[in-house]
């Protein structure tokens, strides 16, 4: 039975940033599980940027079709994995299963931290890129889903920090001290929690 203080949750899907794993989330999973989340994370495969983002998101995709094709779903990205969950959502279907989307620290406008390697999914990231704009195209595409955007002006791998900022949905602004502890700021988990709510 579903009451207030009980109520059913969507399934929450983690997509970490580059670099990283899936043990990134490993406090914000804890967090979530402790308030009745179910939640979910994969490993992005290569992670530093060797492929190109939208090729990430079809390991994304393979990943709801095998474990969350039956249900709507919630999706957070952090970092680069907001970016490859804008990729799914907007451009792999992912409108249509998606109910609320959160982005951490993404780089939706670059970061010219994308300038300091060459590699495909890193020159993705840049400024102004052809893979941003064109996402960037159809961003009333988000207005389809509970979109909510979060980041910190304390950035210093999204430089500047306000490119994590989007004209829609809800954006929130948490003065985490740098770009890792967004996953990790008390602040930060309770407005994902607000969010998923």
């Amino acid at each position: 039975m579903t009451t207030a203080q009980n109520p059913v949750r969507n399934p929450v899907l983690l997509i970490h940033g580059i670099g990283d794993t899936q043990r990134v989330f490993d406090p914000m999973t804890t967090y979530l599980r402790d308030r009745g989340w179910s939640v979910h994370r994969l490993d992005l495969v290569p992670n530093k940027g060797e492929l190109g983002l939208d090729q990430l998101a079809l390991q994304l995709c393979d990943y709801v079709n095998a474990h969350l094709a039956d249900r709507p779903f919630d999706l957070l990205g952090f970092s680069m994995g907001g970016i490859v969950s804008r990729y799914y959502v907007q451009r792999l279907g992912g409108l249509l299963k998606v109910q609320r989307f959160i982005t951490l620290s993404a780089p939706h406008n670059g970061t010219v931290m994308g300038y300091f390697r060459g590699r495909p999914g890193v020159v993705q990231m840049r400024p102004g890129s052809a893979f941003l704009r064109d996402l960037n195209s159809t961003l009333e595409d988000l207005e389809q889903v509970q979109f909510t955007s979060l980041w910190t002006p304390y950035d210093l791998m999204i430089l500047p920090a306000h490119s994590s900022r989007l004209p829609v949905g809800t954006m929130g602004q948490i003065p985490a001290l740098a770009h890792p502890l967004m996953l990790r700021d008390r602040r930060c988990l309770e407005a994902v929690a607000t969010a998923l709510s």
